[in-house]
C-alpha cells in the first residue's frame, strides 16, 4: 500500500520543497511533508542544485574548469549479443584495462574491444549525473494527507513526564542558565 501512497515528482531548477508543497497540496507551509515523504533529512546534501550553483560548487570541488572536464571514471556501454541480450549492462565502473569476452550462441569466443565497450565519464558528467538523481523524489498523494498529518501529531506527542508542557512542548534543561 506505501508504494501506491506516492507519486514521483521531478524537482526543476530553483524549486524549494515549499514551492513543490504549495504546487502538491496548495500549502507551501507542508514543505516537511515533501521532505518527509522523500526521507530528505539534510536539504543542503541531498537537495538538487540549480544550474549556476552546481558550476559553483564544481568549480569549488575541482578547482578549475579544466579539472572539471577531467575523466572521473571509466564505465561500460551496454554491450548485446545478436539475439539482442544483454551481455554487458550500462553503467559498470571499471579500469583502464578492463577487457571482456564470451561464448555467443554458437560456442565462439566473442572478444571485446575495449574502446568498443568502455566510455569516459568526466567529473562533470559525474557531477550533473548525481545531482539529476536528486532530482526524483517521492510526494505523498494528496488523498493521504490528513491521515498522515493526524498521525504525525500522534507520534511527535510527548509524554506526560516532569518536563511536561503540553503534547506539543516539553521543557528543557540548560545548565549554562542560572
Amino acid at each position: 500500500q506505501s508504494i501506491t501512497s506516492f507519486d514521483y515528482y521531478l524537482i526543476e531548477d530553483n524549486e524549494r520543497p515549499d514551492i513543490i508543497a504549495g504546487k502538491v497540496y496548495n500549502n507551501p507551509e507542508l514543505d516537511w511533508v515533501v521532505l518527509t515523504s522523500s526521507n530528505i533529512t539534510n536539504i543542503r546534501n541531498e537537495w538538487p542544485l540549480d544550474h549556476n550553483d552546481l558550476q559553483e560548487y564544481m568549480l569549488e570541488k575541482y578547482g578549475s574548469e579544466e579539472n572539471i572536464a577531467k575523466v572521473h571514471h571509466l564505465e561500460t556501454r551496454k554491450i548485446v549479443d545478436e539475439y539482442d541480450r544483454v551481455v554487458i549492462p550500462a553503467g559498470l565502473e571499471v579500469d583502464k584495462d578492463f577487457s571482456f569476452q564470451y561464448l555467443n550462441f554458437s560456442k565462439q569466443v566473442i572478444k571485446i574491444i575495449p574502446s568498443q565497450v568502455v566510455a569516459e565519464i568526466t567529473n562533470y558528467q559525474y557531477e550533473v549525473r548525481l545531482n539529476d538523481e536528486k532530482r526524483r523524489i517521492k510526494v505523498l498523494k494528496s488523498e493521504y494527507l490528513s491521515a498522515f498529518i493526524s498521525e504525525h501529531r500522534e507520534i511527535m506527542a510527548y509524554d506526560k513526564s516532569s518536563d511536561y508542557i503540553s503534547k506539543g512542548l516539553k521543557g528543557t534543561y540548560n545548565p549554562r542558565i542560572s
